[in-house]
């Protein structure tokens, strides 16, 4: 599957000298982290806030999950438990109406904004044969919508599942890769050895870790300050809008 190209002549000079710094390690594996590395925003986010306002799933569940996500927010849900449950609260819709969903999504919200430099360096890694995966905390439906734009297949999309019955969405969470989970889903998905990966929050530490040569994209103030205590190479993509850029 070949992803959408990004003419080279819309990318700048400096993330073309990026796109070539990644080239030049002649990687064989990479990893991505995808809200906030290969796009801009959080679609897991965004996509919770959409199905509820189009009614997607019952008025008590909307509610009640609103409400979760608040706590959330405030720091009184961890991570791992909030990224499962607004996957589980679609349980009962079938998962069709879900994957149709989660494509008009996309294209519909996130693919302006896509990073066009992340399209061109998937473009061309695609092309020198490198393996590539997208790892996410963030439901497959979605993450399977945007990784298709950059060449990488459903088989190589480690995200928040849930497990299905005669078509319906469950309430049983198969994954949900965020933080050392993110290392562990990738140790289970691949033997070969991690060359490049891309995140850009502290959930991704552990899965940037594996790699041999780890890039922080447009990162969060506090993952900024551990790469530079790491030494680990930063990135900011040219339509960054994150007040943390210099």
């Amino acid at each position: 599957m070949k992803p959408k190209s990004s003419p080279s002549q819309k990318v700048p000079a400096q993330a073309l000298a990026f796109i070539d710094s990644v080239l030049a390690l002649k990687p064989k594996v990479a990893v991505f982290d995808c809200d906030g590395t290969l796009w801009a925003g959080d679609a897991g986010a965004d996509f919770f806030y959409w199905e509820i306002e189009r009614h997607m799933v019952p008025a008590d569940i909307a509610q009640w999950a609103v409400a979760r996500y608040a706590d959330y927010k405030e720091g009184l849900v961890d991570e791992e438990t909030m990224c499962g449950e607004m996957v589980t609260m679609n349980a009962g819709l079938p998962e069709s109406q879900v994957k149709e969903a989660g494509e008009f999504f996309f294209s519909s919200v996130v693919e302006s904004r896509i990073f066009p430099e992340m399209l061109e360096l998937t473009r061309r890694l695609q092309q020198a044969g490198c393996e590539m995966w997208a790892v996410s905390s963030t439901n497959e439906w979605v993450i399977e919508a945007g990784a298709r734009r950059f060449g990488i297949p459903p088989e190589r999309v480690l995200a928040v599942r849930v497990e299905t019955k005669n078509n319906a969405v469950t309430d049983r969470l198969v994954r949900v890769p965020t933080d050392e989970g993110k290392a562990s889903v990738l140790e289970e998905a691949t033997s070969n050895p991690i060359d490049v990966c891309f995140g850009n929050t502290l959930h991704d530490v552990h899965m940037l870790a594996m790699a041999k040569r780890p890039f922080v994209v447009d990162p969060t103030r506090q993952l900024e300050m551990l790469a530079r205590q790491k030494n680990w190479s930063i990135y900011w993509p040219a339509a960054s809008k994150n007040p943390n850029r210099k």
